[in-house]
C-alpha cells in the first residue's frame, strides 16, 4: 500500500475504480438483456417468436461483452493484488460463466445454420441453457464476492467451495430473474404483435420477482459485514444512503405504471419499461457501491492497497482514454443504426 496517499497515488486508483465500475455496470445492463432473451426462450413456444427475439439482439450481443473484457483486463492491469486474490476465490463460477457464454455463442450461430432441421430445437435449448448458466454464475460470483473473501497476507486463504453459500445462490437466482425482466422489457421495445404481447405478459412476473429479490438481498446484506451495517443502519450514514431505496420505490411504481400503459404502438412508451428496468439495475449497483466503498476485496483490501504503481496506472490510462470513447461511439452508432422494431421479415442470416 502506498504510504503517501496524495497526488497521483490518491487520484489514479479513484479514476480507475470508477472506470472499472462503469465497465461492469455497462456489461450488466447491456449483456443482461440479451442473456434475458435466452432465459425467456422456454416461454416462447412459436419458432417465429424465438427467431424475432434472437434477431432483436443479433447486431449487438457480441459487442455488449466488450465491457466484460475491459472490466477483467482493467482489474488485472491496475489492481493486480485484487485480481490475484479474487480469481482463485471465484475460479469455478467464473470458468463456468465463460464456458456458458462460449456455449451460448455457438448455439446463437448454429440455430440459424440448422434452419429447417430437428436439431434447431436443441440449439435453441443450448442457447437458453447457456444464457441461464452464465447469468446464474455471474450472480453466484457476485454473492460470494460481497460475502467476503478470506485472505492471509496477500493471498487467498479460503477453500475451493467457499463461493457456494445460500446467499450466493440467492444472488444467482436474483440475477437470472432480473435479466429475464430486462429481456422481456427489451422485447416490449423492439417487437410488435403476438411477441410484444407475450413479452408484456412475462415482464410483470419477472419484475415482481426482481423486486422481491432486491428487497430480500437488501435485507440480508447489512448482516454480512459490520461495515455494511454501519453504512446502512447507523446515523448519520442512514440519511445519506436513504435516497437509494426511495428512488428504487419510485422506479418500481413508475415501471408498473408504464407496463399498464403499454400499447405496442412504438415510440417512447414502448421504451419506457426497459429504461426504468435499467434504472432499477443502476440503483441496485449504486447501493452495492455504497456498501463496498472503498473495498475492492472485502473485507481485506481497499482500492489504494490493491493498486499498481502510479506509473503503471498512468500508462494504461492513456490507452483507456483512446479506446473507451471509440467503444462508446461505435456501440452508440450500432444501436442507432439498428433502431426500430424487428419483424419476421428482417433478421439475422
Amino acid at each position: 500500500m502506498p504510504t503517501d496517499l496524495s497526488g497521483w497515488a490518491l487520484w489514479l486508483p479513484l479514476v480507475w475504480a470508477a472506470l472499472i465500475a462503469l465497465a461492469v455496470l455497462l456489461y450488466v445492463c447491456m449483456d443482461g438483456f440479451d442473456l434475458g432473451i435466452g432465459i425467456l426462450f422456454p416461454f416462447m413456444r412459436e419458432k417465429a417468436d424465438r427467431d424475432v427475439a434472437v434477431n432483436s439482439v443479433a447486431p449487438v450481443w457480441d459487442g455488449n461483452e466488450t465491457w466484460l473484457v475491459m472490466g477483467g483486463g482493467g482489474l488485472l492491469a491496475v489492481f493486480p493484488l485484487a485480481y490475484a486474490v479474487v480469481l482463485p476465490a471465484l475460479y469455478m463460477p467464473l470458468i463456468l460463466m465463460l464456458l456458458a457464454l462460449v456455449f451460448r455463442g455457438v448455439a446463437f450461430e448454429m440455430r440459424f445454420r440448422a434452419e429447417g432441421h430437428r436439431g434447431q430445437r436443441w440449439w435453441d435449448r443450448a442457447f437458453s441453457w447457456g444464457s441461464m448458466t452464465a447469468a446464474f454464475m455471474q450472480g453466484i460470483a457476485l454473492g460470494a464476492f460481497v460475502q467476503g473473501i478470506e485472505v492471509q497476507g496477500r493471498a487467498y486463504a479460503g477453500g475451493w467451495w467457499d463461493w457456494l453459500t445460500p446467499f450466493s445462490v440467492l444472488t444467482g437466482v436474483a440475477l437470472v430473474i432480473g435479466y429475464g425482466m430486462l429481456g422481456a422489457c427489451w422485447l416490449l421495445w423492439k417487437t410488435q404483435g403476438p411477441l410484444h404481447r407475450r413479452a408484456a405478459a412475462l415482464a410483470r412476473p419477472f419484475a415482481l420477482g426482481t423486486v422481491a429479490a432486491i428487497i430480500l438481498v437488501s435485507a440480508i446484506m447489512p448482516f454480512l459485514q459490520p461495515a455494511f451495517a454501519e453504512r446502512w443502519l447507523t446515523v448519520p450514514n442512514i440519511f445519506y444512503a436513504a435516497p437509494v431505496p426511495l428512488l428504487v420505490a419510485i422506479f418500481v411504481w413508475r415501471f408498473f405504471h408504464a407496463l399498464a400503459q403499454d400499447t405496442g404502438q412504438g415510440g417512447i412508451a414502448d421504451a419506457r419499461p426497459f429504461l426504468l428496468a435499467l434504472g432499477l439495475f443502476v440503483l441496485s449497483y449504486v447501493g452495492l457501491g455504497i456498501s463496498l466503498w472503498p473495498m475492492i476485496v472485502p473485507p481485506a483490501f481497499t482500492i489504494w492497497q490493491a493498486a499498481a504503481p502510479p506509473a503503471s496506472q498512468k500508462f494504461v490510462l492513456v490507452g483507456a482514454a483512446v479506446l473507451i470513447p471509440v467503444i462508446l461511439t461505435y456501440t452508440g452508432y450500432v444501436y442507432w443504426l439498428f433502431r426500430g422494431k424487428v419483424t419476421t421479415e428482417t433478421g439475422y442470416h
